[in-house]
Protein backbone atom coordinates (compact mmCIF):
# COMPACT_ATOMS: atom_id res chain seq x y z
CA UNK A 1 0.00 0.00 0.00
CA UNK A 2 0.77 3.35 -0.78
CA UNK A 3 0.72 6.61 1.85
CA UNK A 4 0.88 10.18 1.53
CA UNK A 5 2.99 11.23 4.31
CA UNK A 6 3.26 14.50 5.62
CA UNK A 7 7.05 14.94 6.39
CA UNK A 8 8.61 15.65 9.98
CA UNK A 9 11.81 16.49 9.35
CA UNK A 10 12.86 19.85 11.63
CA UNK A 11 12.54 19.47 15.49
CA UNK A 12 9.16 21.65 15.61
CA UNK A 13 7.62 19.32 13.61
CA UNK A 14 8.52 16.03 14.96
CA UNK A 15 7.58 18.00 18.54
CA UNK A 16 3.80 18.78 17.05
CA UNK A 17 3.62 15.56 15.03
CA UNK A 18 0.37 14.51 14.91
CA UNK A 19 -1.22 16.33 17.89
CA UNK A 20 -4.60 17.69 18.18
CA UNK A 21 -5.66 15.92 15.07
CA UNK A 22 -9.06 14.22 15.18
CA UNK A 23 -9.02 12.78 11.83
CA UNK A 24 -6.57 11.09 9.63
CA UNK A 25 -7.06 9.30 6.43
CA UNK A 26 -6.24 5.73 6.25
CA UNK A 27 -4.26 5.98 3.29
CA UNK A 28 -2.43 8.71 5.03
CA UNK A 29 0.46 9.07 7.53
CA UNK A 30 3.10 10.94 9.38
CA UNK A 31 7.01 10.18 8.44
CA UNK A 32 9.39 11.35 10.79
CA UNK A 33 12.84 11.57 9.75
CA UNK A 34 16.02 11.97 11.54
CA UNK A 35 19.31 12.90 10.09
CA UNK A 36 21.31 9.71 11.45
CA UNK A 37 20.00 6.86 13.01
CA UNK A 38 19.63 7.27 16.28
CA UNK A 39 17.05 5.74 19.47
CA UNK A 40 13.99 7.36 20.01
CA UNK A 41 11.09 7.01 22.01
CA UNK A 42 7.32 8.13 20.92
CA UNK A 43 4.48 9.29 23.29
CA UNK A 44 0.61 10.47 22.29
CA UNK A 45 0.31 13.33 24.48
CA UNK A 46 -2.66 15.66 22.86
CA UNK A 47 -2.83 13.19 20.11
CA UNK A 48 -6.40 12.23 19.92
CA UNK A 49 -6.63 9.31 17.49
CA UNK A 50 -4.90 5.78 17.51
CA UNK A 51 -1.78 5.16 16.20
CA UNK A 52 0.54 2.30 15.09
CA UNK A 53 4.13 3.77 15.13
CA UNK A 54 6.69 1.98 13.09
CA UNK A 55 10.27 2.30 13.64
CA UNK A 56 12.41 1.49 10.94
CA UNK A 57 16.31 1.69 9.81
CA UNK A 58 18.04 3.70 6.99
CA UNK A 59 17.34 0.26 4.82
CA UNK A 60 14.13 0.26 5.17
CA UNK A 61 13.79 -2.77 7.49
CA UNK A 62 11.11 -2.18 10.26
CA UNK A 63 12.68 -2.97 13.81
CA UNK A 64 9.70 -2.44 15.85
CA UNK A 65 5.79 -1.35 15.73
CA UNK A 66 3.69 -0.05 18.40
CA UNK A 67 0.49 -1.06 18.01
CA UNK A 68 -3.10 0.86 18.68
CA UNK A 69 -0.67 3.64 20.43
CA UNK A 70 -3.75 5.01 23.01
CA UNK A 71 -4.99 8.54 22.43
CA UNK A 72 -3.34 10.74 25.48
CA UNK A 73 -1.16 8.29 26.81
CA UNK A 74 2.13 9.62 28.53
CA UNK A 75 4.07 6.04 28.09
CA UNK A 76 6.90 6.29 25.89
CA UNK A 77 7.61 3.66 23.27
CA UNK A 78 10.02 2.93 20.90
CA UNK A 79 12.86 0.27 20.13
CA UNK A 80 15.99 -0.38 22.07
CA UNK A 81 17.73 0.10 18.85
CA UNK A 82 18.75 3.00 16.50
CA UNK A 83 16.07 4.16 13.82
CA UNK A 84 16.23 7.05 11.05
CA UNK A 85 12.90 6.69 10.28
CA UNK A 86 8.87 6.12 12.31
CA UNK A 87 5.95 6.45 10.20
CA UNK A 88 2.60 7.30 12.02
CA UNK A 89 -0.41 5.61 10.56
CA UNK A 90 -3.66 4.93 11.96
CA UNK A 91 -4.42 2.37 14.71
CA UNK A 92 -5.00 -1.14 13.23
CA UNK A 93 -3.84 -0.65 9.92
CA UNK A 94 -0.49 -2.41 10.54
CA UNK A 95 -2.62 -5.45 11.34
CA UNK A 96 -4.70 -4.63 8.89
CA UNK A 97 -1.87 -4.60 6.11
CA UNK A 98 -0.03 -7.29 7.95
CA UNK A 99 2.90 -5.39 8.63
CA UNK A 100 5.58 -6.69 10.60
CA UNK A 101 8.88 -6.48 12.36
CA UNK A 102 11.63 -7.62 9.31
CA UNK A 103 9.34 -6.39 6.48
CA UNK A 104 11.49 -3.37 4.64
CA UNK A 105 9.44 0.16 3.91
CA UNK A 106 10.15 1.69 0.63
CA UNK A 107 10.22 5.69 0.85
CA UNK A 108 12.32 8.18 -1.52
CA UNK A 109 13.74 9.87 1.85
CA UNK A 110 16.50 6.70 2.49
CA UNK A 111 18.31 7.72 -0.07
CA UNK A 112 18.77 11.14 1.24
Amino acid sequence: MNFSVEIADTPKKRETGLMHRKHLPSDHGMLFIYERPQTVQFWMRNTQIPLDIIFYADDGVIKFIHRDAVPFSLQAVGPDQPVRFVLEINGGLSDKLTIKVGDKIRNPARAK
